[in-house]
């Protein structure tokens, strides 16, 4: 019997091991550093309240994601229209019009509403420059848009080397000063020239000021036939799949079948150390922090969805002094997310109802906050008590930060007269709050990141180790990337296949990419 160690119970980790129950006779056993499975897309449950961390919305270009999810999780809707695309055929969505059958385990379909606050205003995410988003803005401002744009168009910064040059080539100055320069720089803690394009093409690829446009002109005329959207830009689609109680529902279903059908999860098992030789990897010694004793688990295959500096501090035997560096210089970018729970939100629709958005991006200059997720919105399962109010404002930061480290009561009071200040909410309307912490959330792209490259050719030399997920591979992988990850190591093994470069082109290639 052959045994595979995965380091990381999150989407990558869990989908490996599951991959491998199903398509070989490798038995996997994952090390889960937390008391916890779900990784970043867990959902943290504070007294009946739940906060999905980073927000997750369950949608992929990619048809194999999509049926793989709807197989852990029927979709529960509405509209028995709903159409989804497999292989280009379409074909009914099985939906189901209650719960009995299948209990609280059910996808919900959601509408996508995100939306940019601006001097106290709000506009389209991603902006779309309707008659409103003009009237807004106002003429001269709304001029100056345009000739900045045109002058992109006509003298675009090559080669393109920084964030910054991406946006202005595909924004033009004036709108990515207005509305990309400072959030951008809240997330990153980085003036955005220092950022390289690398991240943009990998988020954003295939939006621009242009496609936002012929979005808002050809929006009216189309009909959404609900979560097939494949030829529709990732940031601007309409609808999209949800747990009923949050993202890591999913993954909580995931592990019970990977346990059923004979796998090992292992959670409060720290990685300690990776015992290597100069091509392959032998066994990891993980602490089992219940017992506070050191546990070697032999393998004869690897996965990582740890942070790569930490992977490479844990070698036995370092074999190249640079990668090992470069991988020490890697930058990461950590997180905060305050729950907040409130009797009303200050902000309303025209009508005086509640507002709809998923998202709110928070462009104003004067405070930190960069997000502000509403979770009656993403499932009104997430809410314990459906009259009230429950928001999580997102703030992105380094440990070493004095944010990071201000205590739970001071952050909570900190977040509040974010709020209040800039008329969100009124300060005194909230009833309850918590804070949650999150360490190397996003791995960024400054630092030793220019020379990644030697600490990826380093690793793939040993030819039983497979990075997988965001961490894994210090890319900034949404959900399903991660899962395709774990997939195409899988089917590696399965085929053969010593090269590795399918797993790292994954995100990469256009298919992946948010552009068709």
């Amino acid at each position: 019997m052959r045994t595979a160690i995965i380091i990381g119970a999150g989407p990558a980790g869990l989908t490996a091991a599951l991959e491998l129950l199903e398509q070989s006779d490798i038995i996997p056993i994952i090390l889960e550093a937390e008391d916890n499975v779900g990784g970043l897309s867990k959902t943290v449950n504070y007294k009946g309240n739940r906060i999905d961390i980073g927000g997750h919305r369950f949608f992929s270009k990619n048809d194999i994601i999509m049926k793989w999810w709807q197989n852990k999780m029927p979709v529960e809707c509405d509209e028995p229209n709903i159409k989804l695309s497999y292989h280009n055929q379409q074909t009914e969505l099985k939906t189901i019009q209650s719960t009995e059958k299948n209990g609280d385990n059910v996808m919900l379909v959601r509408n996508r509403l995100s939306r940019i606050f601006f001097i106290g205003k709000f506009f389209n995410y991603p902006l779309t420059l309707t008659i409103q988003t003009l009237k807004a803005l106002g003429f001269f401002r709304t001029i100056k848009i345009g000739v900045s744009y045109c002058w992109a168009k006509i003298f675009p910064r090559m080669p393109e080397e920084t964030l910054e040059d991406f946006y202005i080539n595909r924004f033009g100055s004036v709108l990515y000063n207005i509305f990309f320069k400072d959030y951008t720089e809240k997330v990153w803690g980085l003036p955005v020239k220092s950022i390289s394009a690398s991240w943009g093409a990998q988020r954003i690829k295939g939006l621009s000021l242009s496609k936002s446009i012929i979005n808002a002109l050809t929006k009216a005329s189309k009909k959404t036939t609900g979560i097939y959207q494949k030829n529709i830009e990732t940031s601007l689609i309409e609808n999209f799949l949800y747990p009923k109680f949050g993202p890591g529902q999913m993954w909580q279903i995931v592990a019970e079948q990977i346990i059923n059908k004979g796998g090992v999860i292992l959670t409060q098992h720290k990685v300690k150390k990776i015992i290597n030789n100069s091509n392959s990897v032998v066994s990891i010694i993980a602490i089992d922090r219940k017992k506070k004793e050191e546990i070697v688990f032999n393998g004869d295959f690897f996965f990582s969805t740890m942070p790569i500096k930490d992977l490479l501090n844990g070698f036995s035997l370092p074999l190249d002094k640079k990668a090992h560096h470069i991988a020490n210089n890697l930058v990461y970018r950590d997180f905060i997310t305050v729950g907040l729970l409130l009797k009303e939100l200050k902000i309303k629709n025209k009508d005086g109802t509640p507002v709809k958005d998923n998202w709110i991006y928070i462009q104003e200059k004067n405070v930190k906050v960069g997000r502000l997720q509403i979770f009656n919105n993403w499932s009104p399962f997430m809410v314990n008590d459906p009259e009230k109010i429950w928001i999580g404002l997102e703030y992105f930061c380094n440990e070493e930060d004095a944010l990071w480290n201000l205590t739970e009561s001071e952050m909570i009071e900190f977040a509040k007269e974010e709020l209040h200040s800039i008329n969100i909410i009124d300060k005194t309307s909230v009833e309850d709050a918590v804070v949650i912490k999150v360490l190397k959330t996003y791995p960024s792209y400054v630092g030793a990141y220019d020379e990644f490259n030697v600490v990826k050719n380093y690793i793939n030399k040993f030819d039983n180790l497979f990075l997988i997920g965001r961490n894994g591979m210090h890319k900034y992988n949404n959900q399903d990337h991660s899962m395709l990850t774990a997939m195409q190591a899988v089917q590696n093994i399965k085929n053969g296949v010593t090269d590795k470069d399918n797993i790292w082109n994954i995100n990469s290639e256009d298919e992946y990419h948010e552009e068709k």
